[in-house]
Order: structure tokens, then sequence, then C-alpha cells
């Protein structure tokens, strides 16, 4: 990305041998059939987009990569937004409701970093620190690990402040939802670490916890030693099972009290 914004979005444009006027043309059909002025770009407006540096909006984003064949998140990048890096600051940002947390990367070229080499002395047998297992780290693009992902899974952050499944789901774990997994099971577990645990989806939010369905209603079953009541919803209108909780991660240690815990970015620290 060594151009300018404006100066990629010209040499596409000139690659495929469309004059400004063109792009005006094409774009007020846009701008028609999404029944929305803003996605129409004016020969005056793309020439301060092309030539000044001047920011498209969203909708005039859209509306280039429309008619260029370029991805829209490939233009945000340009102008200095990576939606990929919003996965970051995910990790940072604490709060006190439960939530769904989306794991998609938009980029083919977003790094993640992964052990590339094992250090062959580790002993799997004995319990110990995983990092000391891994002889090197190295990051590889995202793009190679999209065949490797048989199933695709929603995210779920449990809240600061919601205790319906501790200790079983700590505050602040991350769980792995396989959302082909919506039909409540009723019977065939043996102990409550096997009994399935469901993201539900309420009026007000999320929860994690037990599920019981009788007819039109669902009863969610929080742990016996949580502070959270048994509710009863109905499915028609107020509660939607989004899947089961097939995995998850959390630290088995409290982190800050919920009460302590600001609602913003903590700052860097050295």
């Amino acid at each position: 990305m060594d151009s300018s914004p404006g100066t990629f979005l010209k040499e596409v444009r000139l690659r495929l041998q469309l004059g400004v006027r063109e792009i005006q043309h094409m774009s007020s059909k846009i701008a028609a059939r999404e029944h929305n002025r803003r996605f129409y770009i004016s020969a005056a407006r793309l020439a301060q987009i092309e030539n000044d540096n001047a920011v498209p909006s969203q909708f005039k984003a859209f509306t280039l990569s429309a008619i260029y064949g370029i991805s829209f998140f490939e233009i945000l990048k340009r102008y200095g937004v990576d939606p990929d890096h919003a996965h970051s600051y995910r990790a940072q940002v604490k709060l006190p409701a439960t939530r769904p947390v989306t794991a998609e990367l938009l980029s083919a070229d977003t790094k993640v970093r992964l052990p590339v080499r094992l250090d062959p002395s580790f002993k799997w047998e004995r319990t110990q620190l995983i990092n000391r297992a891994v002889a090197l780290w190295g990051e590889i693009p995202a793009a190679f690990l999209i065949e490797c992902n048989p199933r695709n899974h929603m995210y779920a952050y449990i809240g600061l402040e919601d205790d319906t499944m501790s200790p079983l789901l700590r505050p602040g774990a991350l769980v792995m939802v396989d959302e082909a997994r919506r039909k409540v099971a009723e019977r065939g577990w043996l102990t409550e670490y096997d009994r399935p645990i469901y993201l539900v989806e309420l009026k007000d939010g999320y929860l994690c916890s037990w599920c019981s369905v009788s007819g039109s209603q669902i009863t969610v079953v929080p742990y016996p030693t949580s502070t959270a009541p048994i509710r009863i919803f109905s499915l028609a209108t107020e509660a939607e099972v989004i899947g089961q909780v097939v995995g998850v991660a959390m630290r088995l240690v409290p982190t800050i009290p919920p009460s302590r815990v600001p609602g913003a970015i903590p700052p860097e620290t050295s």
C-alpha cells in the first residue's frame, strides 16, 4: 500500500479503462436501485477522492467496490481501517454483559500466531506449561487455516457480571457455540458436567445456561450455586436458542472484580 488511497482508486479505474463520467453514470444506477442518493458519485466528487485524497463515505466506498470489482474491506484498509484489528481490542474491553463475539476474518492476508516447531524433549505425559513445548512461534496467513476448519462456530463472551453457570463457565470466559445444535436435549447425560449448555438470546441480551423446553416455553436453569434465578420465557416472543456450547477458554482464577472493571480499553503498560 505505497500509493495514497485516492491514487490507488484512480489506478484501478484507469486499468478498467473507465472515465469519471462513466463512474458517475453507473453510480446513479446503483443509487436508484438502492433508493439512496448517497450511493451516487458525481464526477467532481470522484476527482476529489482521487486527486485530493478526500475520504469517501461508506456509501460511496460501496459503490466503488461494486463498480471496480474490489473488496469493500480493501477500500477501508486503504483508508486505515482494518476490520480484522477489532479482534485484538475485544480481548481488552471488559464488559459486564454476556454477548456473542464474531471470529470471522475478513482478509485472507491477516496473520495468526501459531507454534511452528515443538521442542522434541517436551514430555506430553506430564502436566506442564505448554509455552515451554514451543521451540519456535511464527505468523502465517489466516487463509492457510480456512480449509483446516471443518465447522463454522459462533463465539460468545461471558459477561463479568454473569455468573449464571459459574463455576462451570466463569465470568470472562470465551465459549464456542455450535449453531447446528439448537434443539434442547432433555436427557442423555450422566453428570452435570455432561449436561448441554446453550447460548440463549433474550430481548435484553444473552445468557448461557442449562435449558429445558416444555411446549412453547423454555426454562433456563442456572448452576445451583449461582445467584441467578430460574427463569421461564416464551420461545415464540421472548427467547431463541442460538446453539450449544461446545468449547470454552477461561481463567480458573478470577480477574479484577466486576465493580472495579472500567468500560474502556485499559492503558498500555511498559
